[in-house]
């Protein structure tokens, strides 16, 4: 009898932990459905709001599209006051000055990001250099438009009348006058802006590399430099050439550094040193006083530059999987 009541129990206990099995199971399940379901969410909201601005700016844009087709792509003229708008020179202005920002940032930010990753100095030293360096993100656009206009461009005067009395024969530092506002202070700027990008993300990459690569390099009688040159870079080169394609969608949407210190000269110049304009300038300085012509051609301008950005990104993408294929 003792030994039938011992079995109950026991029976007992065992259903009731199966059955608390089975509730922690059910309550796991509930909350993976929940989580994934969140997650969902969120992704389709990105997708959604990104989809919203695309969309609410092509509908703003249509009387400007109707109007001037795609003509207004390759237009030169900008002329408010006859409604005749053309953005090419924008178009431009905004591809010089992120060309200009990358041929600066890139080298600086891949080197800086092997000095702090390569452990050519101590912690102690690096680390404060990173600090820096993610400070220089936090900076406003519009705070560094001020200390171009007040500080860069009168430091920067005497170099650019050099470049221009000295190689003035190259295009790109001929014409006379200006040496203030200009396509090329722009892309200085804007090289202090996106270095950042390519500092951190370059750094992570690097970072991130099994040490094997390194040390087998190493091992295998190859110098520091020649481990970095042919070891390392390769393997992270689609990380690095990612930093660069974000680095330059930053470059082409950068607004209030274009506005305050290109000079907003509706023309199109080979001189760096000449004014100019790019896309976001004329945006960010025209919007507040235009019409309802003047807006949609301001939104047509702000769609071509959507579809710019889209299109590196695009390019980004397939430059990335390609490498990725060569690793």
């Amino acid at each position: 009898m003792e030994q039938k009541n011992v079995m109950t129990s026991a029976d007992q206990s065992t259903r009731l932990t199966g059955h608390s099995l089975e509730k922690e199971n059910s309550r796991a399940r509930v909350l993976d459905v929940g989580f994934w379901g969140l997650t969902l969410l969120l992704a389709i909201s990105a997708g959604a709001v990104l989809l919203w601005i695309i969309v609410q700016t092509a509908l703003e844009a249509i009387p400007a599209i109707q109007e001037f087709g795609f003509g207004f792509v390759f237009g030169t003229t900008w002329n408010p006051v006859t409604n005749v708008y053309g953005v090419l020179p924008q178009i431009y202005g905004t591809l010089v000055t992120a060309f200009i920002a990358l041929v600066i940032a890139v080298p600086l930010g891949i080197g800086v990001a092997i000095f702090l990753t390569e452990g050519f100095a101590p912690k102690w030293v690096t680390t404060p250099i990173a600090f820096a360096i993610e400070l220089i993100v936090a900076i406003p656009s519009v705070v560094l438009g001020i200390w171009g206009i007040f500080v860069l461009i009168p430091f920067i005067r005497p170099i650019f009348g050099f470049l221009n009395t000295y190689l003035g024969w190259i295009p790109i530092f001929s014409g006379s006058g200006g040496l203030g506002n200009s396509l090329l202070l722009v892309g200085l700027v804007l090289s202090i802006m996106i270095v950042p990008i390519i500092i951190s993300i370059t750094r992570g990459t690097l970072e991130v590399l099994p040490k094997d690569l390194r040390n087998g390099s190493l091992a295998l009688g190859a110098t520091r430099w020649e481990t970095i040159l042919r070891v390392m870079i390769p393997a992270g080169l689609s990380g690095i050439v990612s930093s660069i394609m974000l680095a330059m969608g930053r470059a082409m949407g950068e607004t209030m550094v274009a506005a305050m210190l290109v000079g907003n000269a509706n023309r199109i110049n080979i001189s760096w040193l000449q004014p100019g304009s790019t896309i976001t300038g004329l945006i960010a300085s025209q919007f507040g006083e235009a019409g309802r012509t003047q807006v949609a051609a301001l939104m047509y301008a702000g769609l071509v530059l959507m579809i710019l950005s889209l299109v590196v990104n695009i390019l980004a993408e397939v430059i990335i999987r390609r490498f990725q294929n060569i690793e």
